[in-house]
C-alpha cells in the first residue's frame, strides 16, 4: 500500500481519492510515521426493487373493491349545500 505524505496529499487529495475511491487505498503519514489509511466507503445497500407476491395469501380482496363505499360517495356529491 502507498503512504503518502501529508503535505503530498493536501496538494493532490483530489487524485488521491479519486485513486482511492477505484480501488487503491493509500496511508497518510507524518514524519514517515502512518497516520490514517483511505480506503473507498462500501458502496450503498441497492434496492431490491418491489417483492411482488412477498404477502401472497395472508388477506384477500373483494371482487367490488373499486366500488365500496359508491353509494355514500355518490349521496355526498348530491347533496344540497
Amino acid at each position: 500500500m502507498r503512504i503518502v505524505d501529508i503535505e503530498q496529499a493536501k496538494a493532490d487529495l483530489t487524485r488521491l481519492i479519486a485513486e482511492a475511491a477505484s480501488g487503491e487505498p493509500f496511508v497518510i503519514a507524518v514524519d514517515g510515521k502512518p497516520l490514517v489509511k483511505v480506503i473507498a466507503a462500501d458502496p450503498p445497500a441497492t434496492a431490491t426493487g418491489r417483492r411482488l407476491g412477498f404477502m401472497e395469501g395472508q388477506f384477500t380482496i373483494p371482487d367490488d373493491f373499486d366500488r365500496l363505499g359508491a353509494a355514500e360517495i355518490e349521496t355526498m356529491f348530491h347533496q344540497d349545500g
